[in-house]
C-alpha cells in the first residue's frame, strides 16, 4: 500500500472517528481505507486506534503519530506543489551546455529576450567544446553541432550547418589557390582537435565525410574561434563551419575555396535534454524558443 496514501486516510480517520467517513472523503472504497490503515499499523507493528462498536479512538502512540502526520503531511503536499509547479510553470535554475563558438555568437545574444519572457527562470550558460556528459553534470539541456550517437537523450534539430573550406586573400596571394582537395597537402592546414573528420592527419569531404584527404600544418586548437583568427592573419586554410567563418567571408577577410570534391555534411545543429516524457516547464519553454530564434536568423 502507498505509505502516503495511508497516513492521509490514518488522519481523516482520526479527525472524523470512522473509516467509512474517511473513505468518503478521499474517494474510496470503507474496505478499501481499512486495509490502509491495517497496513499502516502491520508496517509499524503497532497499534494506531482502539475499534468499538461506537467508532474510532487513538491509542496512546497513535496520538503521537497524528502529530507526526499533521507535521509531515503538509510538507509532502507543498514538495509536491513545487514540483507540479516546475512542470507548468517556467521557474528555477535553467542549466545549458553549450559549444564556445556558437554560444557566444547565437545563445548568449537570445540570453535576454529570454529572461524578458521568462523572469523567473534563471540561466546558467556552460560554454565549453568538450562534449560534456548531461546526465552526469546535471545539465538541463545542450547543444550540439553535428553527428549524433546514439544514446537515450532526447532531441530536438535547430537548425543546419554547412562545412567552409577558405583562407585570408594574403594567404593565397603567397601560396596560390587549391583547387582540387590533392592539393591540399601542399598547404598550410590549420586543423580542430576536437573533431575526427578535421584533424591532424586528414580533412573529409563527402556528404558523409567518406573521402579522406592528407593534410599538415602548423596549428592545432580546440576552438574554432582561434583558428579563426590565425586564418584572418593569414597563417593558412581552415575547414570549419560556416556559423564560425561567415562574417569574416562577409567582410572579404577569408575567401570560400571551391574544390573538386563536396564539402562535408556536418549534420545539423540539435539541442538534447534527459530522457523525461514531461521535462519541467523551463527545458521546454527554452528549446521552442530556440527553435524560434534561430528559425529566424539561421546560423
Amino acid at each position: 500500500m502507498d505509505r502516503v496514501i495511508s497516513m492521509r486516510v490514518f488522519v481523516e480517520a482520526a479527525t472524523a472517528g470512522s473509516l467509512s467517513a474517511a473513505a468518503r472523503h478521499l474517494a474510496m472504497s470503507p474496505a478499501m481505507a481499512t486495509k490502509h490503515v491495517n497496513a499502516l499499523e502491520a508496517r509499524l507493528g503497532i497499534k494506531l486506534f482502539h475499534r468499538t462498536t461506537r467508532g474510532l479512538s487513538l491509542t496512546e502512540v497513535g496520538s503521537h503519530y497524528l502529530e507526526a502526520c499533521l507535521r509531515i503531511l503538509p510538507e509532502i503536499e507543498e514538495a509536491e506543489a513545487a514540483a507540479t509547479s516546475q512542470r507548468v510553470k517556467a521557474l528555477g535554475r535553467l542549466r545549458m551546455n553549450v559549444p564556445l563558438s556558437f554560444g557566444t555568437r547565437y545563445i548568449a545574444p537570445l540570453i535576454a529576450e529570454f529572461s524578458h519572457r521568462h523572469p523567473e527562470v534563471t540561466v546558467e550558460l556552460g560554454l565549453s567544446d568538450d562534449q560534456l556528459d548531461l546526465i552526469a553534470g546535471n545539465w538541463d539541456l545542450a547543444i550540439r553541432i553535428g553527428r549524433l550517437n546514439d544514446s537515450p537523450l532526447q532531441t530536438r534539430q535547430l537548425g543546419n550547418s554547412c562545412m567552409q573550406v577558405c583562407a585570408a586573400p594574403s594567404y593565397l596571394d603567397q601560396r596560390g589557390m587549391p583547387r582540387s582537395v590533392s592539393e591540399l597537402a601542399q598547404h598550410n592546414c590549420l586543423s580542430y582537435t576536437l573533431s575526427a573528420m578535421q584533424n591532424r592527419a586528414h580533412w573529409a569531404f563527402g556528404a558523409k565525410g567518406e573521402i579522406h584527404v592528407p593534410i599538415n600544418g602548423n596549428l592545432l586548437a580546440n576552438n574554432g574561434d582561434a583558428l579563426l583568427a590565425a586564418a584572418i592573419a593569414g597563417q593558412g586554410l581552415i575547414y570549419q563551419p560556416h556559423f564560425i567563418v561567415g562574417e569574416a567571408l562577409k567582410r572579404g577577410e577569408l575567401v570560400a575555396l571551391e574544390l573538386d570534391k563536396p564539402l562535408m555534411d556536418l549534420g545539423g545543429i540539435h539541442v538534447l535534454y534527459p530522457p523525461d516524457r514531461r521535462p519541467p516547464a523551463k527545458v521546454r519553454v527554452m528549446i521552442d524558443y530556440l527553435v524560434e530564434m534561430l528559425a529566424q536568423s539561421p546560423p
